[in-house]
């Protein structure tokens, strides 16, 4: 098979930045610093015509005066400056230039616009490809290249393409307390030459990258995005997140990347038929991205419940419900052994299984669940973890670990489906030594480390596996 047009751009033996600097108000400071900091293996040249050393590494005064060849420029100068760059570039064999320099189309201004077409026709001209410009670029775990200081080093499946820098940086930071983890997530800002459809037939063949992330404000080629989009989602789940929905969105997406916000249901539409996953929020996107990376396709709506008090198993139902879920009642086999086990509330318990109601009959949640796994009646489990308990720390503590310890043997070992429902609460500074909360972080902690699907409400999980079920019923 032969290799996708844009891979090279992403292995680089070499990386020039233009405007390096050890100045931390300056770009050209952090990305010499990612590239560094996240241990990239290739030549790394700063270019800077005042410095002669940034971070111990020699700087030259321009990129024609960089020995040997460069595979890829990050340029961190203005505007005016970037035609003159890129009549340098193809004397050292440059492949790609990400442009961070920004102030261009976005801003609206004639002249701006008029030197963003300039750098297009002179890159063309090289047989250059264009990043950006207005954008922070490439994170790829792999090779040791980032745009934020602290993201995750180890690689994963999730690959995501971004309109927006600061999006994808929000994305990047959140998710991976989720426990994703990323092939490759590229910001692309305003898309003067390589465009939002590129990207998406670029992962959609790329085998690191098992699920599609997107945050698109404005389409290049509409045709050839649901095209593409068509394409790849019979491959892989794709999951949108479209900004620029409304009036003030619209705007505000113009300022931004210079994107054009098209008709909203025409664009909801288009992006269901196309069978793609559509979020409406960064916090649903994280959501789905968790749902689709630590769950096996799910085909059927039966769940099973078990956890939490009366009233928290009263509302899961509800809410279960008004996803399409079926809530099903507990099937005879559950009924058998607990009249044997607990004959106190053999009759009494049902789906939800109400924690409170087991208690001092020898049966847990994580009883309860083990019991369902063995049922065809569910199709998938929920497990609610307990946080509401009205007992001492000693007891609590104590109750709460084991079942943790039973939901991650049941999600490791039990054959169906299995996603945690925990509440960490909107915590200030404060609350981060008090001994309830911090417990409770700790056991979340050992859920994601054990790649269990972790969601804050039974709403959210709910509509993140609705997705899910729906995708996979339509392609399998």
């Amino acid at each position: 098979m032969s290799q996708h047009p844009l891979e090279h751009i992403f292995h680089p033996h070499s990386v020039a930045v233009i405007g390096a600097s050890e100045d931390p108000r300056s770009l050209g400071y952090h990305f010499i610093r990612h590239l560094l900091d996240y241990g990239y293996r290739g030549q790394i040249y700063p270019v800077n015509p005042k410095l002669e050393k940034v971070f111990n590494l020699k700087a030259y005064p321009a990129l024609k005066e960089v020995p040997g060849s460069v595979d890829y420029v990050i340029c961190c100068i203005s505007a005016s400056k970037v035609v003159d760059l890129l009549s340098e570039s193809p004397s050292h064999g440059v492949k790609v230039v990400h442009l961070f320099t920004g102030r261009l189309s976005e801003t609206g201004r004639a002249d701006a616009i008029q030197i963003e077409q300039q750098i297009l026709k002179r890159a063309k001209e090289f047989n250059i490809r264009l990043l950006g410009p207005n954008c922070v670029g490439i994170y790829y775990p792999k090779e040791g290249i980032s745009f934020g200081y602290d993201f995750p080093k180890e690689p994963g499946h999730v690959g995501a393409f971004f309109q927006s820098g600061g999006s994808a940086t929000e994305f990047v930071r959140y998710a991976s307390l989720r426990g994703i983890r990323f092939s490759k997530v590229i910001s692309y800002g305003n898309a003067l030459d390589l465009n939002e459809t590129d990207f998406l037939g670029y992962f959609s063949e790329d085998k690191e990258t098992k699920i599609i992330v997107s945050y698109i404000e404005g389409l290049k080629d509409g045709r050839r995005f649901l095209d593409t989009l068509r394409h790849a989602s019979q491959l892989k789940p794709v999951i949108v997140l479209k900004g620029g929905r409304g009036k003030a969105g619209a705007r505000a997406a113009a300022s931004h990347t210079a994107a054009m916000a098209g008709s909203l249901n025409l664009w909801e539409t288009a992006i269901k038929q196309a069978g793609a996953i559509q979020a409406e929020s960064i916090d649903e996107m994280i959501n789905l991205a968790v749902s689709f990376s630590f769950l096996p396709p799910i085909l059927g709506r039966r769940v099973g419940i078990a956890g939490g008090g009366g009233g928290r198993s009263v509302l899961s139902a509800d809410e279960w419900e008004e996803e399409g879920f079926n809530v099903v009642p507990l099937p005879d086999g559950i009924r058998n052994e607990l009249k044997d086990r607990a004959p106190d509330i053999w009759d009494w318990i049902g789906n939800p299984a109400d924690r409170s109601m087991m208690e001092g009959s020898q049966i847990s949640t994580g009883e309860i669940l083990k019991m369902m796994l063995k049922e065809t009646d569910f199709d998938f489990l929920i497990a609610n973890v307990t946080d509401d308990a009205p007992f001492e720390k000693e007891r609590w503590t104590d109750t709460l670990r084991e079942e943790i310890s039973d939901f991650i043997e049941i999600g490791k070992n039990g054959g169906k489906p299995l996603a945690v429902v925990l509440r960490a609460g909107d915590l200030a500074i404060n609350h981060f030594e008090d001994w309830r909360w911090k417990f409770i972080a700790e056991q979340r902690r050992r859920l994601i480390d054990a790649q269990l699907p972790v969601f804050s409400s039974f709403g959210r999980a709910a509509k993140a596996i609705r997705c899910l079920v729906e995708y996979y019923q339509k392609i399998l």
